[in-house]
């Protein structure tokens, strides 16, 4: 990652970046007020000044001053610089912490570039001016572990399926665990996922065998164990019920929600949250082969229940049923939350920035909504319907994989059968996993969306605060 650094010394010899909005230096009045919309948050206004230091001068819009306004500014700031380029920014002296992690967010997340780019990653600096640098550091830490865990996550999703088998992703994931302490990881192959019956079937297809990953995050004195639980299909061609070319295309990103969780749990023993996590990451490639699972299969997951396969292209849910039920038999969590790339009805329903959030619990849904507002990603509570269940039903097995309905609805409705008596959330993220253009703190590909809300909400569980805010 390039560098942000906090100071209280300034240098004319570097681009200069000054702020603009509410309350502004009446010194600046007359240049702004000339530009129209230049405090509008994110809206970068160039003046060059030749043959003077500095050479440069941005003005940032941050609009009302919050801290999406300061993280839009952010992203805009680094996409008008050069990648070898210093910058230096003047803050105002009563800037909100929570206002400088919006803005070092937006500076990292809109400067992202893919580890395995041909161009290359920037290297430039920006500095942060204030008058007491030692007030923001903690906020600068946050911003910092929050863009290092949503870069991961996009680094992860961004892989070519040429590399990203399950085995690859898997060993991902034990390297980045065995750079911080605290964390064990447990990566389960062959007969030991004898029980998986989900899992196998999806894997079943291809060269690459499925893995069953198992990240484990224990600090002491930890009251609230979350579970977290993220689909991993490195790649998805629809098993024999084959998906068109056109939709096939991205299916490098169906291992989004995966990236996300394994993202947020290492982000999380970065930022020593006394939480205790246990991750899971059912890890698979839906392929044709003579292995294939097929259409009127009868699939027997961890928790012994049956599921009659009527569509190969419904595979996410049958990963997450065995992972949900082994949560439920064997960790005792008291909260359970899944992030999946689901399905396509997730884009038809809320658009291409929006998750839709299934949940029925009040509480927990308010937290995570909260959590998203102040993270900067967007999604949006779906009923919990009951009129499909019978939708679900099947003669030969304890429900079908694909039944009629609304796709979203329906999805969430099969994996309830696997949450056990514990509060729990579903996130179907499929459209706000992938962004076709740069936009915002959003670069175009794959967006990390979900690890900066499970940061967000983890850091407020068991009495914390959010941290840097």
């Amino acid at each position: 990652m390039f560098t942000i650094r906090l100071t209280d010394v300034s240098d004319d010899t570097h681009t200069r970046v000054l702020p603009v909005g509410p309350g502004l230096d009446p010194e600046m009045s007359a240049l702004v007020g000339a530009t129209e919309g230049a405090d509008t948050a994110g809206r970068i206004t160039v003046f060059p000044r030749p043959l003077r230091q500095p050479s440069r001068v941005l003005l940032a819009g941050v609009g009302a001053g919050d801290e999406a306004a300061w993280r839009a500014a952010g992203a805009a700031i680094v996409r008008e610089a050069g990648d070898d380029e210093t910058l230096e920014a003047l803050l105002p002296a009563d800037l909100a912490p929570a206002a400088l992690r919006g803005l070092a967010e937006g500076l990292w997340l809109g400067g992202y570039r893919y580890r395995d780019a041909v161009k290359a990653p920037r290297s430039g600096e920006v500095r942060l001016v204030l008058d007491d640098p030692s007030a923001y550091a903690e906020s600068l830490a946050a911003a910092r572990v929050t863009a290092e865990a949503t870069w991961l996550a996009r680094d992860l999703t961004n892989t070519p399926a040429s590399v990203k088998n399950p085995e690859w992703f898997a060993g991902q994931i034990v390297a980045e665990a065995a750079r911080r302490t605290g964390l064990t990881v447990t990566v389960r192959a062959g007969d030991e996922l004898e029980r998986f019956g989900g899992l196998r079937a999806v894997g079943g297809g291809s060269v690459s065998p499925p893995r069953f990953v198992e990240i484990s995050w224990q600090p002491p004195g930890a009251t609230t164990h979350v579970v977290l639980v993220g689909k991993g299909i490195t790649f998805d061609t629809g098993g024999i019920s084959i998906k068109p070319r056109d939709s096939m295309k991205l299916m490098k990103k169906d291992m989004g929600g995966a990236a996300a969780v394994v993202a947020a749990t290492l982000g999380a023993a970065d930022l020593n949250l006394p939480v205790r996590i246990t991750t899971l990451v059912p890890l698979a490639e839906n392929a044709i082969g003579g292995g294939a699972f097929r259409p009127g299969d009868v699939i027997t997951h961890y928790d012994g229940s049956t599921t009659e396969n009527t569509n190969s292209d419904a595979e996410g849910r049958l990963v997450l049923a065995d992972a949900l039920a082994y949560a439920a038999a064997e960790l005792s969590p008291d909260l359970v939350i899944d992030l999946a790339t689901l399905t396509g009805a997730n884009a038809v329903a809320l658009g291409k920035r929006t998750a839709a959030l299934i949940s029925p619990d009040e509480e927990l849904v308010t937290a995570l909504t909260a959590a998203g507002e102040a993270a900067g990603e967007q999604m949006w509570r779906l009923p919990l319907a009951d009129d499909y269940v019978e939708h679900q039903r099947s003669d030969i097995a304890d429900r079908i994989n694909a039944g009629a309905g609304p796709g979203v609805i329906t999805a969430a409705l099969f994996l309830r059968d696997f949450y056990g008596p514990v509060r729990w959330a579903h996130f179907d993220m499929s459209a706000p996993s992938w962004s076709e253009s740069a936009d915002g703190e959003l670069t175009k590909g794959a967006t990390g969306w979900g690890a900066r809300t499970l940061l967000r909400y983890l850091s407020a569980l068991d009495g914390g605060q959010q941290a840097g805010a």
